[in-house]
């Protein structure tokens, strides 16, 4: 493959192959894409919570079907030549539907996603994510990788409970299984102290991605020390500050003196109908029953 997309890729893997590391803009549809690319980032990153806002207007509880999330992240990458990642969550579904899923994304131009070891969307009997065995995960992780046609495309093995459920002995048990999976880079969820950080580095040899750092670690020359070559601003979204603007405008566009939200989660719950989507998990999730 070559051209564009080519392009975008090896753009990419540079970043993952540097000593630095990136804060990527958070992106959520063309325009902002557009944006980042014309403010000057290196890369962008496409949560699947954004997909879920942008496409449903629902909560981030694994609703977004594949070919939502597909059709999505195309109208993103067609409007820019900027790198894009997206959290791909469990890959929607087991190993097989993986394979198909990388093999969706490659089609569309992404340069790389995070799959995940949670269990989404939630099983009957809990209404919160759980791990999935390490061996399932591992599985997933490989038909991933062999589901690629292009090797530029990267996959990333993502944990996102395993500190907080399993501890660090856990999560390095975890990340080397995904490393002998084959990906490409390891993101971590959950990272507190910058002892984690350094024991993780010390155990595993890929690249790494985190989320937002805790602020003992949010230092960009440190984490790049650590092979952290991505690491999420901690500033607010741009998706965030969009809301709350759109909320705005429209109260005043009305001019009949309706109150503008202050209180941005409360009224992100609101217009997602999440305790609509809660009061259903409750009912069709646990046994009523007892």
């Amino acid at each position: 493959m070559s051209g564009p997309i080519a392009r975008r890729r090896e753009a990419y893997r540079a970043i993952l192959a540097g000593a630095g590391c990136v804060r990527p803009a958070i992106i959520y549809d063309p325009l902002s894409a557009r944006m980042a690319e014309d403010i000057g980032y290196e890369l962008g990153m496409i949560p699947g919570s954004d997909v879920a806002l942008s496409v449903l207007g629902a909560p981030d509880i694994a609703l977004v079907t594949m070919s939502e999330f597909v059709d999505q992240v195309h109208r993103m990458t067609r409007a820019t030549s900027m790198p894009l990642m997206a959290d791909g969550d469990h890959g929607y579904g087991n190993a097989i539907n993986v394979r198909r899923f990388i093999r969706e994304l490659e089609t569309v131009g992404l340069c790389g996603v995070t799959i995940e070891d949670t269990e989404l969307p939630a099983a009957y009997g809990g209404q919160k994510s759980r791990l999935i065995p390490v061996e399932e995960a591992g599985g997933k992780l490989r038909a991933a990788c062999a589901g690629r046609t292009d090797p530029r495309f990267v996959i990333i093995g993502r944990t996102n409970l395993a500190l907080a459920e399993g501890g660090l002995d856990e999560t390095i048990a975890r990340l080397r299984a995904y490393e002998a999976a084959g990906v490409d880079a390891l993101f971590l969820q959950g990272l507190k102290t910058r002892q984690q950080l350094e024991a993780i580095s010390n155990a595993v040899s890929l690249p790494l991605v985190t989320p937002k750092p805790a602020a003992e670690l949010d230092d960009s020359q440190y984490l790049a020390s650590q092979r952290v070559r991505i690491a999420f601003p901690s500033a607010r979204k741009a998706m965030t500050a969009a809301i709350d603007a759109a909320h705005g405008a429209l109260v005043a566009m009305r001019g009949d003196g309706a109150a503008i939200a202050t209180d941005h989660a409360a009224l992100l719950r609101r217009l997602t109908r999440a305790d609509d989507f809660d009061a259903a998990r409750r009912d069709y999730l646990t046994d009523q029953a007892g």
